[in-house]
C-alpha cells in the first residue's frame, strides 16, 4: 500500500516535455526523450524544415510504435513557414548565391555529396517509410499551436519545449496566446549558428563544413522560417538555451559509434543500426544538454534575434552582449559553445540501449 501510494508523486515529479520537430526519420534524440527514466513527453509535434509536416507525423506515428509508446500523441503541425516561401527561396538565391540545403523545398544538390538524393515533393504525398509504414498510432486531430497551449495551461511553470526544427508552431502558439512563453518552464532550441568551425578531420565533416564556411551565421532551422524565429526569440521564455551548429562540429555518427548506439536486441537498437553515418548530431545535443546540462563546458549568456530583412542576411543569426544589444524584444539565452562530446556519447548509447517498452504494429524490417 505504501508503494502504491508512493508512485503517483513519483509520476509527478517526471519532467515534462513537448518534443517539437520536422523529423525525416528514425531519430535518436527523440528516442533519447521517451527512453529517459525520469521525463514524461507529453507529445511530438510536427512542423515543416527538413520533410513537410506532413511527413514528419508520419516519422513520429511510427517512432512511437517502434518505441512502445503508442499513448503520446503525435500533432501535427504548420506546413508552410509564416512569410518565407519556396518561390521567394529561388529569387533570393537567385541574388545572393544557393544555399546549401533548403529542406522540403530541396531538389538536387548544388555539389556532389554522400547523402542520398533529396525526396522532392508536395506536402500532399508521403512517400512510404523505409521503416515501415504507421498502422495502430494515428494523428491526433489537434493542431500543434493548440495542444502546446493547453499543455502549458494545464500545467503552468513544469513543461519544457525542445524545438529542434523550425519554429513555426511555437511562433503561432505565441501569437495565439501571449502568456504561451511564460507558462512554460523553459525552452531549449537547436538552431542557428554564431562561428562555427570544423573540429573533425574527416570526409563527412568537411562536406558540412559547407554550409558555414562562408555564412557563419546561417544555419537551416532558423533559415526556412527567419520571422517565426525572431517572434520566438523575442517571447518571454523564463529560460531560453541555444544550441546553434558551432558545438555539433565536434560531433559525428561514426560506424564505431552507430554500433554502440544500436548495441541491444531491441525494435530500438534495430531501427538505430539504419541510420546513415557521417552526419553530426545536432538534435541529439538538445535533448542531451536538457537531460544533462553539465555536458556543457562552455556557454555563452548573449542576447539573440534573427534577421528578417530580405536582404543577403535574411535569416542570419544576430547577436549582442548584453549591454550592446538595441533593446527592440530579443531576450537573454544561454548559448551552447561546446560539450563534453565522450559523455555525450554514452549518454546516447547507454538510452538508446535501455530496455523499451513493447513495440506496436509492423516489425522493424
Amino acid at each position: 500500500m505504501a508503494l502504491a501510494c508512493a508512485l503517483p508523486s513519483l509520476a509527478a515529479e517526471k519532467k515534462l516535455v513537448i518534443l517539437d520537430d520536422d523529423l525525416d526519420g528514425f531519430s535518436p534524440a527523440q528516442v533519447m526523450a521517451l527512453q529517459a527514466p525520469d521525463v514524461q513527453v507529453l507529445g511530438f509535434t510536427t512542423v515543416s524544415g527538413n520533410a513537410w509536416a506532413t511527413d514528419a507525423t508520419a516519422h513520429a506515428r511510427r517512432m512511437l510504435e517502434i518505441t512502445g509508446h503508442p499513448d503520446v500523441p503525435a500533432v501535427q503541425g504548420a506546413i508552410y513557414p509564416l512569410v518565407n516561401t519556396e518561390a521567394e527561396t529561388e529569387r533570393w538565391e537567385a541574388l545572393y548565391g544557393k544555399l546549401v540545403w533548403k529542406g522540403a523545398w530541396m531538389k538536387h544538390w548544388v555539389e556532389d555529396n554522400f547523402q542520398a538524393d533529396p525526396q522532392y515533393h508536395g506536402p500532399e504525398i508521403v512517400p512510404d517509410l523505409k521503416l515501415g509504414n504507421p498502422s495502430v498510432v494515428k494523428a491526433s486531430s489537434e493542431l500543434a499551436a493548440t495542444f502546446m497551449l493547453r499543455m502549458v495551461h494545464a500545467h503552468p511553470g513544469q513543461v519544457t519545449i525542445i524545438a529542434t526544427g523550425p519554429l513555426t508552431n511555437l511562433a503561432l502558439a505565441q501569437k495565439l496566446d501571449p502568456q504561451f512563453a511564460t507558462l512554460a518552464k523553459e525552452l531549449i532550441y537547436m538552431g542557428g549558428s554564431l562561428e562555427p568551425r570544423q573540429v573533425l578531420d574527416s570526409d563527412a565533416a568537411k562536406q558540412f563544413a559547407r554550409e558555414f564556411v562562408n555564412t557563419p551565421r546561417r544555419e537551416f532551422n532558423i533559415r526556412f522560417d527567419p520571422e517565426a524565429a525572431s517572434i520566438v526569440m523575442r517571447a518571454p521564455w523564463k529560460k531560453i538555451v541555444m544550441v546553434p551548429a558551432d558545438p555539433s562540429t565536434a560531433t559525428e555518427v561514426t560506424p564505431a559509434l552507430l554500433k554502440r548506439m544500436s548495441a541491444a536486441q531491441t525494435p530500438i537498437a534495430k531501427a538505430i543500426a539504419k541510420r546513415q553515418t557521417g552526419f553530426p548530431l545536432w538534435d541529439e545535443l538538445a535533448v542531451a544538454v536538457w537531460l544533462d546540462p553539465t555536458l556543457i563546458i562552455e556557454a555563452d549568456d548573449l542576447m539573440v534575434d534573427t534577421n528578417i530583412d530580405h536582404g543577403a542576411g535574411y535569416g542570419d543569426i544576430l547577436s549582442w552582449s548584453p549591454p550592446y544589444a538595441p533593446g527592440v524584444g530579443e531576450q537573454r539565452e544561454t548559448v551552447v559553445r561546446q560539450i563534453d562530446v565522450p559523455r555525450f556519447e554514452a549518454l546516447m548509447s547507454q538510452l538508446l540501449t535501455r530496455p523499451q517498452p513493447r513495440a506496436v504494429g509492423a516489425p522493424v524490417p
